[in-house]
C-alpha cells in the first residue's frame, strides 16, 4: 500500500476558513492524501468568533492549535506575532513531519508559515498568489509567492503575474476561488431568517424579508491610527438609508482595536438604532446566504468582492484596502467620506443585482487543488524562471 501525502493546512482567521474550506474537504477525501489542519491566531479567539469551534463542528479534526497572537492590534504586535507565529509553527512542523504545507493568501500568520516551512525545506503550497491590491497585504501576498513551490491563483491575471514573478508556469495553477465552491454547496433560495433568530450577536431582532444591507469594515494596515472615523464614516452613511444593517466586527489586523472602537462609539452615540444587528462571526455558509440576499455590501472585504461578484450582489467599497482588486461590475469603489458612501449605496439599491459573473472560478477549486498536492513533485531548491 503506497505511503499517503501528509499535507498541513494552516487556517488562522475566519476569512482562511471560507478560503480554504472545500479545500480541506478534498483532501480529507482524497486516497493519496491525509489531512494535518493546525489552527492558530485568530481563529482561537472568541472575540474573533473562535473558527475553531465551526471548524469543528464541520466534522474536521484539529491536529493542533498554536497561540501566537499578541494582544494590542498595533504595528508593532503584529509584527511580533508574526515571529512569535514562526516559532510556534516551526516547532508544530517539526511534531507533525508533514510532506507539504498549505498556506492562504496574504495575512501575517501566512507569511510565519510560509517562512518556517520554507526555512525547514518542507514543500509549500499557496492559494490566493498574484493578486494585487492595497494595504501591506500586497507586500506579504507578493513575499510568500516567492517563498512557495506550487501556486493556486484564482484568476488568469493573477497567474501571469506569478509568471512574470520567475515562478515556474508548470508549478502555477489556475483553480479559480475555493469560496465559489460554498455557494455552490448554498440553497441560495432558503430564507435566511433562521440566521439572524439565533441568539447571535447585539442588537435588533431582523426581518430579512424586509430589505437589509451587510457591512464589515476592517482596518487598513497602512492606515493605521484612521480606524476609528473611518468605521464612523461608514456607519453613519449606512444610518442615513434609515434600512435595516448586519454590522461584522473587524478582523485582528493591526488597527483592529480602532475599528471596533469606532463601531462601539457609534452604537453609544447613536440612540436609535433600532434596525441595526452587530455579529462578530457566522459559518461561511450562512454568511454567503446573507450575502445573496442582501441588497447591497458594504465596506472594504475581499468576500464581498469575490464572492460578491460571483453572486451578483451589489457592493460599495470604500477605501484603500482592496485598491486595484479584480471585481466585478457589481462593484463601485468610494473614498471615505459619509456623504460619497450615502450616495453609492442609494446608487448600488436603485440598480439592484447584477449579472453572475464568473471572473473568480465557476466551482470544483477544492478537488482540483487536492489532485493536484496528490500528484505534483516539485523541488525544494527553487530556481528563478528567466
Amino acid at each position: 500500500m503506497n505511503k499517503k501525502r501528509k499535507i498541513c493546512v494552516v487556517v488562522a482567521s475566519r476569512a482562511n476558513y471560507a478560503r480554504i474550506k472545500s479545500v480541506l474537504r478534498a483532501i480529507k477525501n482524497q486516497d493519496g492524501l491525509e489531512l494535518q489542519l493546525i489552527v492558530n491566531a485568530s481563529a482561537l479567539l472568541t472575540r474573533f468568533g473562535k473558527v475553531s469551534d465551526i471548524i469543528q463542528a464541520d466534522g474536521f479534526e484539529i491536529t493542533e492549535k498554536v497561540h501566537v497572537v499578541i494582544e494590542g492590534e498595533t504595528p508593532s504586535t503584529m509584527a511580533k506575532s508574526t515571529g512569535l507565529g514562526i516559532i510556534e509553527l516551526a516547532t508544530a512542523f517539526e511534531n507533525l513531519k508533514p510532506d507539504m504545507v498549505l498556506t492562504v493568501a496574504d495575512r501575517f500568520e501566512t507569511m510565519a508559515t510560509a517562512i518556517a516551512a520554507s526555512y525547514m525545506n518542507i514543500p509549500l503550497a499557496h492559494t490566493q498568489g498574484g493578486d494585487v491590491t492595497g494595504s501591506i497585504d500586497e507586500s506579504v501576498r507578493h513575499a510568500i509567492t516567492k517563498l512557495s513551490h506550487i501556486h493556486f491563483p484564482a484568476t488568469e491575471a493573477s497567474l501571469q503575474r506569478i509568471v512574470r514573478m520567475g515562478e515556474d508556469p508548470e508549478l502555477i495553477f489556475n483553480v479559480g476561488c475555493p469560496s465559489i465552491d460554498l455557494i455552490l454547496d448554498c440553497d441560495l433560495k432558503k430564507d435566511p431568517q433562521y440566521i439572524v433568530d439565533r441568539p447571535i450577536g447585539t442588537g435588533a431582532r431582523l426581518n430579512t424579508s424586509e430589505p437589509f444591507v451587510m457591512v464589515l469594515q476592517h482596518p487598513v494596515t497602512t492606515e493605521y491610527g484612521d480606524g476609528i472615523w473611518q468605521a464612523e464614516e461608514t456607519l453613519k452613511a449606512v444610518h442615513r438609508l434609515k434600512m435595516q444593517a448586519i454590522v461584522f466586527w473587524p478582523n485582528s489586523d493591526a488597527g483592529s482595536e480602532d475599528v471596533a472602537c469606532g463601531i462601539r462609539r457609534f452604537k453609544e452615540l447613536q440612540k436609535d438604532l433600532d434596525l441595526f444587528r452587530f455579529i462578530i462571526n457566522l459559518p461561511p455558509e450562512d454568511f454567503i446566504l446573507l450575502m445573496n440576499h442582501a441588497k447591497c455590501l458594504i465596506g472594504n472585504s475581499s468576500s464581498f468582492i469575490r464572492e460578491g461578484t460571483f453572486l451578483g450582489t451589489p457592493v460599495v467599497n470604500i477605501g484603500s484596502r482592496q485598491s486595484g482588486r479584480e471585481r466585478g461590475e457589481n462593484v463601485v469603489d468610494v473614498p471615505v467620506n459619509k456623504e460619497n458612501i450615502y450616495q453609492a449605496i442609494q446608487s448600488q439599491l436603485q440598480h439592484g443585482r447584477y449579472p453572475q459573473n464568473y471572473l473568480f472560478g465557476k466551482g470544483g477549486s477544492g478537488k482540483k487543488i487536492s489532485k493536484i498536492l496528490e500528484e505534483c513533485e516539485v523541488n525544494i531548491q527553487k530556481k528563478i524562471n528567466y
